[in-house]
């Protein structure tokens, strides 16, 4: 199936679709499956990560589907056991052979991890991996400003994409227009919330009604407004291909603000603050 998901243009020229396929927990031959299913339905840009254990799997979906590599944009993250440069190259170039790829289009450092301090040498590491022709282009994941002006003032290149926990719950609008003011692309993790609450929750439920849409592609709807890439996941295609049935409706300006009146303080789901969180 031809993918019709709409594009944007990051900040180095890359064109990544606005919806992803994420693959957390998929693995073996069931992942496998599941993520050549969802190049089947349409998706292009594939989301995984080294701690995931599943670059394998990626790299099996990838040989088993009928989609070129070159039209497909595949991302992996960097674990924070790796920011010491040597580690980090070594860890990308791990990355690869995992997967049985020559590169990938988009390679992230999964958390900054304050603690140990190390993200911008994990940084330059990234950098020089996109000169070698390892990576098109390079990102973060969970950066608050503080880190993100850090990276622009100790290396002079700040990341194309920079993928945050975003929800109905936790909308991050702050941490949206810093993005935006640095020509930065928001990507949404668990863009679901990974809770049920959220899926029967009144205020969603009756915009789903009244869009004869089901919530979950309301919510979908609602990251494609705000400018965010959403990255939902699920292995049964009914699912998958719904998930991707976003495009053809809007939501009204009282909508939107009405799913924005649902965010919390306290919004995130296991309390996973960049500033304090270590990822190993």
């Amino acid at each position: 199936m031809k993918s019709s998901i709409p594009e944007m243009v990051l900040n180095d020229g890359l064109r990544l679709p606005v919806m992803g396929f994420g693959t957390s927990g998929l693995k073996g031959n069931e992942g496998a499956a599941a993520v050549e299913s969802a190049i089947r339905t349409g998706y292009r840009l594939i989301d995984s990560a080294y701690n995931y254990e599943n670059e394998g799997t990626i790299g099996e979906a990838v040989r088993r589907s009928a989609v070129p590599r070159e039209e497909l944009l595949l991302t992996s993250k960097l674990p924070g056991r790796y920011h010491e440069y040597d580690k980090a190259v070594a860890a990308i170039q791990e990355s690869l052979y995992r997967g049985g790829l020559d590169y990938y289009d988009l390679y992230l450092i999964h958390w900054p991890n304050p603690e140990e301090d190390r993200f911008v040498e994990a940084w330059q590491a990234l950098i020089d991996a996109k000169k070698w022709g390892l990576i098109r282009s390079i990102g973060v994941c969970n950066f608050l400003p503080e880190h993100l002006e850090r990276l622009k003032n100790e290396t002079g290149v700040l990341p194309s994409i920079n993928q945050i926990e975003l929800h109905p719950y936790f909308n991050q609008e702050e941490q949206r227009r810093f993005h935006e003011e640095h020509n930065i692309a928001t990507e949404s993790w668990s863009p679901l919330a990974r809770v049920q609450d959220i899926l029967d929750h009144d205020v969603i439920q009756k915009i789903a009604d009244d869009q004869n849409r089901t919530v979950s592609q309301v919510i979908l709807r609602w990251h494609y407004q705000i400018g965010a890439v959403s990255i939902p996941k699920s292995s049964n295609p009914v699912r998958q291909k719904e998930n991707l049935s976003i495009f053809d409706f809007s939501l009204s300006e009282n909508q939107m603000n009405d799913i924005a009146a649902l965010t919390k303080e306290d919004g995130r789901i296991q309390n996973q603050d960049p500033a304090v969180y270590q990822e190993f």
